[in-house]
């Protein structure tokens, strides 16, 4: 049975989607230190290009070169996250059962990550598209190297870039649908029932980790500037399926609250 640090490391240093996305079994034996590197491996295909594309209005996503582009988005987002987990699994240390635990539980929506792949790339192929055939962005790769501890990693990608996806998914699976095109529909619910589960992990190691600060100030404390709460807000906010997730009133009515000057969060659903 092939070490851990091999299984992650070809995940993240592997080239080629058949790296990303493969499934191994492995052990926990033996952690040893790893250096985050400054990126990713990626073929030619799969590079970070400074030349973006906007993002399609809701209007135009009932062609299917906007309807693409949209959904290649979506699944750079979640390549991105299988590196980070395995970036995170690679370089925080396991000495004890619980550091292990939290691993299982990275690693358990790691897999979801590459599921939702999947099915992000295969409807893709559906229209006639390949994964890179659009500039892809390294965003939020960009943050992995400020992301010391395990609590900063969770308020990171839990309840951040995750925590936002609540809404993106359930707002964009509504559109689809009311285009008449369920497939996508489908895929996009499937993202946000798994995404509730990923935050919820990330609560129930916040929680544990607070001592007697609030999960509000924790995860204030935790969060590696210039990153803010608003990033946690997506297109059409629903504090309902936040709070499903973080289960913590307190920290919605917090949420609710901030503002800042970030322009994602002021975009309304229409």
């Amino acid at each position: 049975m092939t070490s851990y640090k091999d299984y992650f490391t070809s995940i993240l240093e592997g080239a080629d989607l058949d790296d990303k996305l493969q499934v191994s079994d492995f052990n926990w034996d033996g952690w040893s230190e790893y250096e985050i590197p400054s990126y990713p491996s990626r073929s030619d295909k799969l590079k970070f290009s400074k030349d973006q594309l906007k993002f399609p209005k809701k209007e135009s996503l009932h062609l299917d070169e906007k309807k693409a582009l949209a959904l290649h988005s979506f699944a750079n987002h979640e390549l991105l996250a299988i590196e980070m987990m395995a970036a995170a699994i690679l370089h925080y240390p396991h000495k004890t059962e619980e550091d292990i635990k939290i691993k299982k539980g990275i690693f358990s929506a790691l897999k979801d990550e590459q599921k939702h792949f999947k099915l992000y790339v295969n409807r893709l192929n559906d229209l006639g598209f390949e994964f890179g055939d659009f500039p892809l962005n390294d965003f939020f790769w960009r943050q992995m190297h400020s992301l010391k501890t395990p609590a900063q990693y969770f308020s990171v990608m839990a309840f951040t870039f995750e925590a936002a996806n609540l809404d993106f998914a359930q707002y964009y699976r509504d559109i689809f649908q009311s285009l008449g095109d369920s497939t996508t529909a489908k895929i996009l619910n499937v993202v946000l029932e798994d995404e509730i589960s990923h935050v919820a992990l990330g609560s129930f190691w916040l929680k544990k980790w607070r001592e007697d600060k609030s999960l509000w100030q924790y995860y204030l404390d935790s969060l590696p500037w210039p990153l803010t709460p608003a990033r946690s807000k997506g297109i059409g906010f629903d504090p309902l399926i936040h709070e499903k997730a973080i289960n913590d009133p307190d920290f919605i009515s917090q949420l609710i609250q901030f503002e800042d000057p970030f322009r994602v969060t002021k975009r309304k659903p229409t």
